[in-house]
């Protein structure tokens, strides 16, 4: 049974893809996607797992995909 963010993704995709009358491109909704994924997992494995621990590599790992979403988007 598909989980539910991905009973939503794939029709947000759908819609948000320039082709579909959306906003985004291709590359756009896949970045849009994995950060989105990558965030999820992240709150959701420090909320359950406790023993678990945010360290630096995985700040320097999110500033990565701030800086992927700002040259993925700039135009």
């Amino acid at each position: 049974m598909p989980s539910f963010e991905y009973c939503l993704m794939v029709p947000a995709n759908r819609i948000g893809y320039k082709l579909n009358g959306g906003p985004f491109s291709l590359m756009e909704l896949k970045v849009i996607q994995e950060v989105v994924t990558l965030t999820v997992f992240t709150v959701f494995s420090l909320a359950l797992f406790k023993t678990e621990t945010f360290k630096w590599n995985h700040l320097a790992g999110f500033a990565c995909l701030v800086l992927a979403v700002f040259f993925i988007f700039k135009k």
